[in-house]
């Protein structure tokens, strides 16, 4: 759509007429306007029926008309974008300690480990996050983070893809993992502040402890949902055949249950993919990305044009008293 930003310039259209309405000021030089508005002044009236006066004085009005559509800014809008507004900085943390090597879950009917498991239900959570600031933090026997905050979601998505169980040891420093994402946090614009941790143990390293983590996360305002990782049973091969074990027998939950509860967050058990596939569902309940949708329209200035187009009809002006000898030297040679 073709618009004018400043459409009340065009009031001062007709200023070169008025002011060649106005009488004459004795002893002083009538006041007059440089550029065009001076031709106007220029071309007498009886010099006004003269070919050459007739077409400085058509240039000098076009001249004129140019500056001041070029004045009121002509500017052509493009169709409407959306553009989501930012919804929440959420953080997510996961757990690399060996326990997570596990082969307690099934990804499309195969047997996987833990972390195989919440790689590939976590691809679609992430995919979702459209308007989320999202960042990534592993932790084992200490946490470091992977991603920044950052709404580029395929980068996060490649980064969590490419972890190891192992790389940063064996244990699990869920304190240290809270720590480091409430530092992150404070680094960052306040807004909508949430950290989801998956992990399969309990604290068994790190330099900060869950509780004290805990108040450092309370303090930040920062909602803390927390995913006990791993099945209830299953069955190991022994000396005597198949028995069943609980691969989940070091699950924190009741730390894991209060890191939530007093962040005002939840805590979720997820024994399978499917149970994980629903705690992330419920997750888009609890915390879902915001419907308002931020409108722009793409804006490209023109004013550039008719000013470019009374520069040329300036300079036009400029040289004809310098054309007209060269047409009257020519002629003469020509005789």
């Amino acid at each position: 759509m073709f618009e004018f930003a400043w459409p009340w310039c065009f009031l001062i259209l007709p200023l070169p007429i008025l002011m060649r309405l106005l009488p004459a000021v004795k002893g002083r030089q009538m006041a007059a306007l440089k550029a065009p508005i001076l031709h106007f002044h220029q071309v007498s009236d009886s010099d006004a029926h003269q070919p050459k006066s007739r077409l400085k004085l058509l240039l000098a009005s076009l001249i004129w008309i140019l500056l001041v559509i070029s004045a009121a800014r002509p500017q052509w809008l493009g169709e409407p974008v959306s553009m989501p507004t930012q919804g929440r900085d959420l953080m997510l943390a996961v757990d690399l300690s060996g326990s997570m090597q596990i082969e307690d879950m099934k990804v499309q009917g195969q047997s996987a480990d833990r972390l195989v498991m919440i790689k590939h239900v976590m691809q679609d959570f992430i995919a979702r996050r459209e308007g989320d600031r999202l960042g990534l933090i592993l932790f084992a026997d200490t946490a470091y983070l992977q991603t920044p905050l950052t709404f580029d979601r395929n980068t996060v998505n490649q980064m969590l893809a490419e972890t190891v169980i192992g790389l940063v040891g064996d244990k699990t420093a869920i304190g240290d993992a809270i720590g480091l994402a409430a530092k992150r946090f404070d680094q960052k614009e306040k807004s909508s502040q949430i950290l989801i941790l998956l992990t399969d143990g309990q604290n068994t390293s790190g330099q900060l402890e869950p509780m004290q983590a805990l108040e450092l996360a309370k303090q930040q305002g920062i909602k803390i949902y927390t995913i006990g990782v791993g099945a209830d049973e299953m069955l190991v091969q022994g000396f005597f055949g198949y028995s069943k074990q609980n691969p989940s027998r070091d699950l924190d939950e009741k730390m894991l249950t209060r890191l939530a509860t007093e962040t005002g967050g939840r805590y979720f058990r997820a024994k399978d993919t499917t149970q994980l596939e629903q705690i992330y569902q419920e997750l888009d309940a609890l915390e879902p990305v915001s419907d308002e949708n931020l409108q722009l329209r793409p804006l490209s200035a023109l004013f550039y044009w008719p000013l470019a187009i009374a520069l040329l009809l300036s300079f036009l002006i400029a040289i004809m008293p310098l054309i007209k000898p060269l047409f009257n030297r020519g002629e003469i040679k020509h005789g």
